[in-house]
């Protein structure tokens, strides 16, 4: 029997109070579980159990042992339970959390696929700006976009977003293409609005961080109004890419200074521990890195004239 037995054994006596009742739940005799303990005690090379002729009880290193035990055997069974459905067919709903630009522009246009690849598994898909909890909501999957927080939740990285600056063929034959940051002084600019203000800009240079300040008459607290007065000619946006890859793909925006770097932001799923073991929840995540993996795309990029 292995170090894993013994653990077993030795929590399931501490828990029934003696050898013999543990014995009892065992089906074997006493001597049998006191000599498995203490064969656990000469492994670990500390003594766990005070024994007296009419009770045990826990030593000091015990104890500490023992409420380390209890949380392994219980992650333990969860892992038992859940392999015991993956060679289930994934079924059931699948409960998912995303930020509201994330979810238009990338999960909801493929979820069809995915509804068809697994007939039998449904999606709840909430789409909100906010951070929630997944155990009060019953979420199984949230999909945040940037530096993720101290959490017990599970993440896996997707892939990655970078904030991009375009405009429309048409502004850019009006108004002219910037060379560096510091041209877009001279140009309409769609910023977007957190708490009432436009964001600055942000652009990496020979690996320092700058920030720009850009002005237009066009703001708005929705990436998809920007986007919108951007492919109206409205003037220049900066997005996240994925929001301007299907723009970029048609010909509708143009890209431009590509060569300001800006710094990539991290795109994770999130899932309560183990969730991902139950197969609705792995075949979600496993289509979501997919999907991400299948996105990367390069953006075309503004010719000088």
């Amino acid at each position: 029997m292995g170090i894993l037995d013994g653990i077993e054994i030795f929590a399931l006596t501490v828990e029934a109070g003696s050898f013999a009742a543990a014995a009892r739940r065992l089906g074997v005799t006493a001597s049998a579980v006191s000599r498995r303990v203490a064969n656990l005690e000469e492994q670990l090379g500390v003594p766990l159990l005070a024994r007296t002729t009419r009770s045990l009880s826990l030593t000091h290193d015990g104890q500490s042992f023992h409420e380390r035990c209890v949380r392994i055997l219980e992650e333990l069974g969860e892992a038992r339970d859940a392999l015991a459905h993956v060679r289930k067919r994934p079924s059931g709903t699948i409960r998912v959390d995303a930020p509201i630009a994330l979810g238009r522009a990338m999960i909801a246009p493929r979820l069809p696929e995915f509804l068809s690849r697994y007939p039998d598994v449904s999606v709840d898909l909430t789409l909100r700006d906010q951070f929630v909890d997944p155990f009060v909501e019953g979420l199984d999957v949230l999909l945040r976009v940037g530096a993720l927080g101290d959490s017990t939740l599970i993440a896996r990285r997707l892939g990655e977003s970078r904030l991009v600056v375009c405009g429309s063929p048409a502004y850019l034959k009006r108004r002219g293409m910037p060379k560096t940051p510091r041209d877009l002084s001279r140009h309409e600019c769609l910023c977007y609005l957190r708490g009432g203000r436009p964001q600055p800009w942000r652009f990496r240079e020979g690996g320092v961080l700058h920030e720009v300040v850009v002005r237009g008459r066009y703001n708005s607290s929705d990436v998809d109004v920007i986007l919108r007065g951007a492919l109206a000619g409205q003037g220049l946006v900066l997005l996240l890419d994925f929001l301007v890859a299907d723009a970029f793909r048609a010909g509708t925006l143009v890209r431009v200074l590509a060569d300001y770097d800006s710094t990539a932001r991290p795109i994770h799923a999130l899932y309560p521990k183990n969730r991902h073991l139950v197969p609705k929840v792995g075949a979600f995540l496993d289509f979501a890195a997919a999907l991400f993996a299948s996105s990367r795309r390069t953006p075309a990029r503004a010719r000088s004239s």
